[in-house]
């Protein structure tokens, strides 16, 4: 724990102090990042960067769990929609339409999820006409 700055002496001189006896006990010495550019440097300045790159560090998300999941079942579904054949087509359609169902049934936080089940044979038919 640090100690408290005596009266009568100055900020700057307190402060200097403390890091040239840190520095003489090798407190600075090995810290990671040493000799590497400073991350997001060319990035504008955010009032919260530091909650950005914990919630980076940390694998989080920035979005509500239902904006995460409509996400994650649009990229499923244009990936469907890429499949090489009509059996793998259906297998990633039901299990999109499964995830769609389950978050229907058991709503999760965030607003409406604003998806519902795909029409299987609709994307299937059209799926052919492109692959025809």
């Amino acid at each position: 724990m640090t100690e408290r700055k005596p009266p009568g002496v100055t900020f700057e001189s307190w402060v200097d102090r403390q890091i040239r006896e840190a520095t003489e006990r090798g407190a600075f010495d090995d810290l990671p990042g040493a000799g590497k550019p400073l991350a997001n440097e060319n990035q504008p300045y955010h009032e919260m960067w530091w909650i950005r790159e914990k919630m980076e560090r940390e694998g989080l998300s920035y979005l509500p769990p239902s904006l995460v999941l409509r996400a994650e079942l649009r990229d499923a579904l244009d990936t469907a929609r890429l499949a090489p054949t009509e059996p793998l087509l259906r297998s990633r359609l039901a299990e999109a339409n499964a995830r769609i169902e389950a978050a229907l049934r058991r709503p999760i936080e965030g607003p409406p999820l604003g998806l519902a089940p795909v029409d299987v044979e609709s994307v299937v038919a059209e799926w052919r006409s492109s692959h025809s």
